[in-house]
């Protein structure tokens, strides 16, 4: 696929054949306690890390006698369209939803479970009552400048994102990136612990960004902002240099 979705080809825009296959979606859980919410740009990285760790673990590959227990769904859900939703969660919520399958990542402070893909109307009832608003998280303070060696995604300056819909975004954003990468770089960025860092874009840099040839995600427009908006530039080392 081309490192720039278009509305015609795009696994994440609308207008697609994808939209003919069976759908489904990957669900994120984020956990919100009232007394001690995590920081948003943690929140956002943590969701980008889940996605990969999804998407790397043993139980979502393999084909034939050697597929994982999640290998099939999730080839459905990568041949349909790439849809992410993100529900919050808190104290008996989260313990509940911590028991269906699935892999919990944590951040600085932050905890987002991902869970294998699930049809657009079959969730699970412990995760369909959770709640997709309310996920508005603040920084307590301007993220440190991102890593030039590391990965960066960076976020559209002009887009103005609920914490849940730019954590979806960044997820996007870094699946995007993980397809691009040779089978070297994907090992190298697993075994890094997948490393990276979620920033809003300089908007000076925005366009130039866009245009640079690496990943952008164009958003289907279901919810908060327009169809086919950019939304997040996959900046990973090994896609500069291509």
């Amino acid at each position: 696929m081309s490192t720039q979705d278009t509305p015609s080809a795009g696994p994440f825009h609308d207008e697609s054949p994808r939209d003919e296959a069976p759908q489904f979606v990957l669900p994120l859980v984020v956990r919100i306690e009232k007394a001690e919410p995590p920081a948003r740009t943690d929140a956002l990285e943590t969701a980008a890390r889940a996605v990969l760790v999804m998407l790397s673990d043993e139980r979502s590959l393999g084909e034939g006698p050697d597929e994982g227990e999640w290998a099939q769904v999730m080839r459905h859900w990568q041949d349909a369209r790439i849809r992410k939703v993100v529900r919050r969660a808190r104290g008996a919520e989260w313990r509940k939803a911590s028991t269906l399958p699935g892999i919990t990542v944590t951040g600085k402070a932050a905890e987002v479970r991902v869970f294998p893909p699930v049809p657009l109307d079959g969730w699970p009832k412990e995760l369909a009552k959770l709640q997709v608003s309310g996920t508005d998280l603040d920084d307590p303070a301007d993220p440190e400048a991102p890593d030039p060696l590391a990965p960066v995604l960076w976020l559209n300056p002009d887009l103005g994102m609920s914490a849940g819909k730019a954590m979806a975004q960044a997820g996007h954003g870094a699946q995007l990136a993980w397809w691009e990468l040779s089978d070297a770089d994907r090992k190298a960025w697993r075994e890094a612990g997948f490393t990276l860092s979620v920033r809003t874009a300089d908007p000076a840099a925005w366009r130039e960004l866009t245009l640079s040839g690496l990943p952008v995600i164009r958003d289907a427009g279901f919810t908060e902002i327009a169809p086919g908006s950019c939304t997040v530039v996959a900046d990973h080392p090994a896609l500069r240099a291509r």
